[in-house]
């Protein structure tokens, strides 16, 4: 099975947060995590970040706990130049959204940010999503991420939350969802959350889901 999910980070502007949290929040790609499996993979899981200002913390926290739980996490974006989060990230992407398969994934990640609304407007992303809807694959979506799985037309039917703003919650209900104004929000194979704040708790409900 695969899950995909897009986490569109940070949402709308830039958080003031000690230099502590931001050295936390700030990951280190290419460096594995110790797996909790016995070094048993458990599956493998992409995460699709924008190439600027995607949610620091809407990557890493989900990213580690499944790293820790056994999953296999690889990052895409539009090319495989240097991505930068909004506080302070650095992350140089394994491939291109455009070169990843859809079955090669238990989960697909697509992490947010201010930056990420420029996903919904590559049409590979889009594909993307639509193919793995197509194929009843898992999707998931955290702050702004659910406006591009609206855009991509994968959202018709279903109970959604979002960062809330009078847009994000327009392009919801113009995809045919139904907005619910939660923290997160588990419907049948979609999970959706609505910020930074909600990074541990989704990372969480999508373990749930790959675990099912």
């Amino acid at each position: 099975m695969v899950l995909l999910v897009i986490l569109i980070a940070g949402c709308t502007t830039e958080q003031i947060i000690p230099e502590e949290e931001k050295e936390k929040s700030t990951p280190e790609t290419g460096v594995e995590q110790e797996q909790e499996s016995g070094g048993e993979i458990m599956g493998n899981v992409l995460f699709i970040i924008a190439q600027n200002n995607f949610r620091d913390e809407e990557l890493q926290k989900p990213k580690d706990i499944l790293e820790k739980a056994g999953y296999e996490v690889k990052v895409a974006s539009i090319t495989t130049n240097t991505a930068t989060g909004m506080l302070g990230a650095r992350v140089t992407p394994d491939l291109r959204v455009k070169d990843a398969k859809v079955e090669d994934y238990d989960l697909i990640v697509v992490v947010g940010g201010s930056g990420s609304p420029e996903l919904a407007k590559h049409e590979e992303v889009l594909f993307l999503l639509r193919e793995a809807s197509s194929e009843n694959k898992k999707l998931g979506a955290i702050c702004l991420g659910p406006m591009v799985l609206a855009k991509a037309g994968v959202l018709e039917g279903k109970r959604a939350t979002v960062y809330r703003t009078t847009e994000s919650v327009n392009a919801l209900e113009q995809g045919g969802a139904s907005f619910v104004d939660d923290t997160v929000v588990v419907e049948e194979d979609l999970v959706t959350a609505n910020g930074p704040s909600a990074s541990e708790v989704f990372g969480n409900e999508l373990l749930k889901l790959l675990q099912k």
